[in-house]
This record gives structure tokens, C-alpha cells and sequence, in this order.
């Protein structure tokens, strides 16, 4: 018998698509599945043109047989069969799609697209097998043919015996080795959890005979095993469903069969499109974080099908970093079948199609918070830092898209409110869109740096996750409204009678000042009277781009590179303390010391900062109360 070479392509290039292309073996069955179910699409697609030939869908399947002790995985389809030609040039080139040259001949447009395509598909088989066989008899033949191939080395094509029109398969299990298991592949329950994993929504029955129990007839303890044949498929996706057909609970239970998440999902987005690319995809918004959200081992990513064929678990490139939450899935008839996941980042329809589902994800955001504010809130509680997070990445790329998204405590509402609620009731006078920063809204109440602020009736917005302040730093506006820290040096504000006070103040105790200035050498930038300050002696503010918050949280990082706020110690004239320090100043230097210290330290505990000195300021406060 005479054994012929591939027509391109070696060894190597074998070995490579196997071991490189494809992640888990197990995906050889899809394969083969996904070319029998394109086998019997060819007789429907013959049958629209060839009133001779009638198209049953009841008579058409594909049946899975396993034998264990044999070793060996049968795969029957009652598809449109192969020519000893056919076998030649769809199996005998590596890469050689019959399905792409049977829909450009036959200009197929409309209807099923054809998803198999015998070549690099086909050839994941020898992942598992040793011997690969196919035996065939195409429609009109009456003729039948058995390829068998051994792998890259070649293949042999002989005149066989079969009765009926299809294609069988056999693959000669591998034996196990200290890496792999080859045994699961003749196994009823993982052949099962397979066709279900990748092959579910195939749109004709995958048959197995699948093993029972039962009473043995006039026996009432003693059971018997027996075998009946079950489709294992649904073959109707949720997605390709009718909208109207579906209830919530619908949605909900394919949201907990998938596995997408143990909570309910808090919405559900159903897709489909008909255009320059066509996909159908049911998208889902969960209803709290998961528990690995933000470790390492979390994916994002959504499920990607093509027609009805799972390609990918995790598809990354359909979902933006900022929107890495969203579970769900998306199937196109317009993507390959065949497809790496390196070719995937290049591919324009996947491209075009996570462009679309970007906006789709935006503006069901933007209804249900204008909708449904409860449900809006609860989803903001779970993932707002998400979307801030996108608002600082990739130096603001995507502010524009997410900042009507964004939520944040408000000092007058006493609840989350949006920047667009902030800025609608903002006084004619106010020029500034006004923040605090701390560990906690309580907190942030009690600064003394929000009470001129709030003296004036302006609305404060809190921040108290540690993403806040750097995403606002890189919104930087919203609607021409800049944003303001309560603790930034400028607040804005027309000089007003107490402001003149205060620089009449600072000007007739200049001394003073300087004096605590050097006293603090290397801690604060400057010292000065505050024009903020009402009931508190003293308080810290900052001069320059980086904040106090901002500099706690750069410092807890791991590579900590010592970055500063440039502080500034504001002291309140109005204050009975302010009389101390100049009374000091001009008859005991060295009580002015420890007071500068005092404050100093009571400033940092107010931001929440560590003390330099613990134990010099508990000696510090007994020096006092001798």
C-alpha cells in the first residue's frame, strides 16, 4: 500500500499547529464535532437548490462512540460524505479548507454559514491519537474510501465498505504517560462535560450512548447497568432566541449554568446584530465583586463562539480593562473557526465587535443609573473603583467615555451623587468643583480644612478611595469646572475682610512664622496664617501637584520612592493658641519650639499621618502640663 506525502508543509509544521495553536487537547473534539455538523450543512445547503434532494433535519446527526477496551473514539455524522478526491485535497493539504471552497463555489450568502473547516481543525486530532482513520462515502457516490494517517510522515487513501452516506472517524487513543492522561478521552463523563463545554449549541443532535441503572426486573435490591442512547447537546442557544421568548429567569438560569458568578446577575444585556459584522452576545452586569476580582488570578474576558462552536473561554480583547466585570458571551457566524489567539488581536471583526459592546455596556450604565438609581448605586458600591481606575489608565485615555459614570459622597446630599448632579446646582459665585480626601466620610467631616468651604455653602464631594484623588487629577475638569482640593493652598476665593485680616496678620508676625518655618526645617514648605481655619488652631495644606493623600498612598506602594506633598502649616490667628505662640516668641524661644512641634504633630494626626517622633511627642505634651 502505498503511503503518500502531505502536499505542504512537514513535520514541523505539524508538530507546530498542534503543541502552539491550540492550548487543551480537548478541543479536538470540538473540532471534529464543528466538521461533522459542516458535513450535514452541506446537504442543506444542496437541498436549497436541488428539489431532487429532501432535507429532513430529524434524520441528521452525529454520534459519539467510545471503546475503552479497544481504545478508540468513533465520531459517525450523517453528513454530505467525501470523494476519494475530496479526501485527497481536504485531508492530504494541511490547512486546506473544503468548507471556504464548497461556500465560495456554491456563493452562499444567507442562511447557515458553514463553521468546520478540515485542515488545522481536523489535524488537532493526533493531540490524542496515534492513528487517525476516516472512512467515508460521499452523497451520489457509490463508492466509499478510508484515509489513515500516523501523522506528519504521510497518509494512505484505499477503497473500503460502507453502507450509508457520511463520514466516520476513528482515533486510536494514545497510551498515557507521566505527563498526560489519555484515558479521559475514552471516559463517558469527560467525553460528556466536553460536547456540553464546546459543543452545546451545534444546531443538530450529538448522540452518545450513555450508561444507566436500574431495579433488575422482579428484584427489589439488586440493580442491572444498561445502555440508552441521549442527546447530550441543547442545540438552541439562549442568544439566537427571540427576546420576547425569554423571562428573567431565563437569562438568570444561563447566567448560573455558565458559571459566570455565584450571585444573581444585577442586569442583563441581550445583543444582536445584523451588519457589517454580525454577532449575537448576552452580556451580564453581576450583582457584587468576585472574590478574586483583584488578584492575579482573576481573567477578564468573555466567552467567544462562532456559530455556535466555543473558540475561546476567556476572549480578553472584547472587553476594556475599565469594564473587566461584564460576564457573558459572544457568538459571530463572521469570525474563523480556526483562529489563534495571537491572530484574534489582529482580527478586525472581533475589533469591530468589541467596539460595539463597549458602547452597548456604556450607555445600559448610563440607563440604569437614570433608571434605576438603586440598582445603579448597589453596582457603583461593587465596581465604581473600576471605572475609576479606567479613568486614570493609559494617561486619560478613556475619561471622556467614563466620567458620567462616576459617583461620590456628597458633604450637603449626604449620599452618592454624580458630577453632573454637583456641577447642575452649583452657585453662580462657586468656581471650583470642591473635594476632601480621607480614610472614611466620618473622617473627612471633622478636617478643618472643609469649614471655610462649607461656611460658603459649597458642596463637598469626599473621597475616600485611594484611586479618587489621581483619577480626578486626570479628569482635571468636568463641564469647565476645575476641581479643587479643600487642602490646596489656593482655594479660590475673592479677598474678602478676613482674608485682609489674615494677611495683616502674617505681615505684622512675620518673624514669628519664619521662626516656626526654620524651627520645622525639611517638614513643611512654609508656615502662614490660615484664611481657612474657623474653630481649629491649625491644620496642614499643600503647595504643588502631589497631596497629602496622595503622597500616603505613593508611600505604601512597595517600590516607595520617599515622595513628599509640599506641606504647609496653616495657623488659625483667630485662635486662642495664636496668642501662646507670639507670646512665647517674644519672651521664651524654647517654649515656641515645643509649641511648633505640638502643632506640627496634632497637624499631621488630623491627615492621618505618622508622627516622627512618638516618644518626643508624649514628653512633649507632659512638658505642657507641668
Amino acid at each position: 500500500m502505498e503511503t503518500k506525502q502531505f502536499k505542504a508543509e512537514s513535520k514541523r509544521l505539524l508538530d507546530m499547529m498542534i503543541n502552539s495553536i491550540y492550548t487543551h487537547r480537548e478541543i479536538f473534539l470540538r473540532e471534529l464535532i464543528s466538521n461533522a455538523s459542516d458535513a450535514i450543512d452541506k446537504i442543506y445547503y444542496k437541498a436549497l437548490t436541488d428539489d431532487s434532494l429532501a432535507f429532513d433535519k430529524d434524520n441528521y446527526y452525529i454520534k459519539v462512540i467510545a471503546d475503552k477496551e479497544n481504545r478508540t473514539l468513533r465520531l459517525i455524522d450523517t453528513g454530505i460524505g467525501m470523494t476519494k478526491e475530496e479526501l485527497e485535497n481536504n485531508l492530504g493539504t494541511i490547512a486546506k479548507s473544503g468548507s471556504l471552497a464548497f461556500k465560495s463555489e456554491n456563493e452562499l450568502k444567507d442562511g447557515y454559514d458553514i463553521i468546520g473547516q478540515f485542515g488545522v481543525g481536523f489535524y488537532s486530532a493526533f493531540m490524542v491519537a496515534d492513528v487517525v482513520t476516516v472512512i467515508s462515502k460521499a452523497l451520489g457516490s457509490d463508492e466509499a474510501y478510508k484515509w489513515e494517517s500516523q501523522g506528519a510522515e504521510g497518509y494512505t487513501i484505499v477503497p473500503c465498505e460502507k453502507e450509508t452516506v457520511g463520514t466516520e472517524i476513528i482515533l486510536k487513543i494514545k497510551d498515557n504517560t507521566e505527563e498526560e492522561n489519555y484515558d479521559e478521552y475514552l471516559e463517558e463523563y469527560r467525553l460528556k462535560a466536553i460536547i456540553k463545554k464546546y459543543s452545546d449549541f451545534i444546531r443538530y443532535p450529538i448522540k452518545m450512548d450513555v450508561s444507566k441503572s436500574r431495579l433488575k426486573e422482579g428484584s427489589e435490591t439488586e440493580y442491572e447497568d444498561y445502555q440508552v442512547e441521549e442527546t447530550i447537546n441543547s442545540m438552541v442557544p439562549i442568544w439566537r432566541k427571540n427576546k420576547n421568548e425569554l423571562t428573567a429567569e431565563d437569562y438568570e438560569n444561563f447566567y448560573a449554568e455558565k458559571r459566570y458568578g455565584f450571585d444573581k446577575p444585577l442586569k442583563h444585556i441581550h445583543i444582536s446584530v445584523d451588519g457589517a459584522v454580525r454577532y449575537n452576545a448576552i452580556l451580564y452586569i453581576p450583582e457584587s465583586m468576585p472574590f478574586d476580582y483583584y488578584s492575579a488570578e482573576y481573567e477578564k474576558g468573555l466567552e467567544l463562539y462562532s456559530s455556535g462552536v466555543l473558540i475561546m473561554n476567556k476572549c480578553a480583547d472584547l472587553l476594556p480593562d475599565y469594564f473587566s466585570f461584564v460576564k457573558g458571551m459572544v457568538d459571530s457566524e463572521d469570525l474563523s473557526l480556526n483562529i489563534s489567539r495571537e491572530l484574534l488581536q489582529h482580527d478586525r471583526q472581533l475589533k469591530l465587535i468589541a467596539k460595539n459592546i463597549n458602547k452597548k455596556i456604556k450607555s445600559e450604565l448610563v440607563s440604569l443609573l437614570k433608571n434605576e438609581r438603586e440598582k445603579y448605586e448597589q453596582f457603583y458600591q461593587a465596581f465604581g473603583r473600576q471605572l475609576k481606575y479606567g479613568v486614570y489608565s493609559e494617561f486619560g485615555a478613556h475619561k471622556e467615555e467614563l466620567q458620567d459614570l462616576l459617583m461620590f459622597h456628597s458633604s450637603k446630599e449626604k449620599k452618592l451623587v454624580t458630577l453632573d448632579e454637583y456641577v447642575s446646582r452649583m452657585p453662580e459665585d462657586q468656581k471650583y468643583i470642591f473635594y476632601a480626601t480621607g480614610g472614611s466620610n466620618e473622617r473627612i467631616e471633622k478636617l478643618p480644612q472643609t469649614e471655610l468651604v462649607a461656611d460658603k455653602g459649597y458642596e463637598i464631594l469626599y473621597f475616600t478611595d485611594e484611586i479618587d484623588e489621581f483619577a480626578i487629577r486626570m479628569l482635571m475638569s468636568y463641564k469647565d469646572k476645575e476641581f479643587k482640593s479643600v487642602s490646596s493652598g489656593d482655594l479660590g476665593f475673592e479677598a474678602d475682610e478676613k482674608s485682609q485680616d489674615s494677611e495683616a496678620e502674617e505681615q505684622d508676625n512675620k518673624e514669628l512664622f519664619e521662626y516656626m518655618k526654620e524651627t520645622l526645617a525639611g517638614k513643611v514648605k512654609d508656615v502662614r496664617v490660615s484664611k481657612r481655619l474657623k474653630s481649629h488652631p491649625v491644620c496642614l495644606s499643600t503647595d504643588g501637584e502631589v497631596s497629602i493623600e496622595m503622597e500616603k498612598i505613593l508611600n505604601a506602594m512597595p517600590n516607595n520612592q520617599g515622595i513628599k506633598a509640599e506641606k504647609v502649616l496653616e495657623i488659625n490667628a483667630n485662635h486662642e493658641v495664636f496668642a501662646s505662640l507670639k507670646e512665647s516668641f517674644a519672651g521664651d524661644k524654647d517654649k515656641l519650639k515645643l509649641y511648633t512641634h505640638l502643632l506640627y504633630n496634632q497637624a499631621l494626626l488630623i491627615e492621618g499621618l505618622p508622627i516622627d517622633d512618638p516618644v518626643e511627642f508624649t514628653n512633649n505634651i507632659c512638658k505642657i502640663m507641668v
